[in-house]
């Protein structure tokens, strides 16, 4: 019988371009479900934001969330939260807009 397990979150920010990438994973049995928030809200379906998940034996999951193309209403602050029954675990970053011209 396995005993309780906290969930372990890490979240990464890569940003690159008009297209911006956050990767989140979480850890714990049951295997935890991964929420997306922007601002306090949580992200809900849209055209332009993508999340997609990856299952890693029975107690990992691995959430990517991606926006593309950004725009400047896209900056702010997001977070991606972990939990299951026991547990819930969250990690933030910071993102802004910044226009390049060549």
């Amino acid at each position: 019988m396995r005993g309780r397990k906290f969930v372990v979150f890490v979240c990464v920010c890569i940003c690159a371009h008009l297209c911006e990438s956050a990767r989140g994973g979480g850890r714990g049995y049951p295997r935890p479900e991964i929420t997306w928030f922007k601002d306090g809200i949580e992200l809900l379906y849209h055209k332009f934001f993508q999340v997609h998940e990856w299952s890693i034996g029975n107690d990992t999951v691995k959430s990517k969330m991606e926006i593309d193309p950004t725009t400047q209403k896209d900056a702010g602050y997001y977070e991606c939260q972990a939990n299951n029954k026991y547990s819930i675990d969250s990690r933030g970053f910071r993102t802004d807009f910044v226009m390049i011209t060549y």
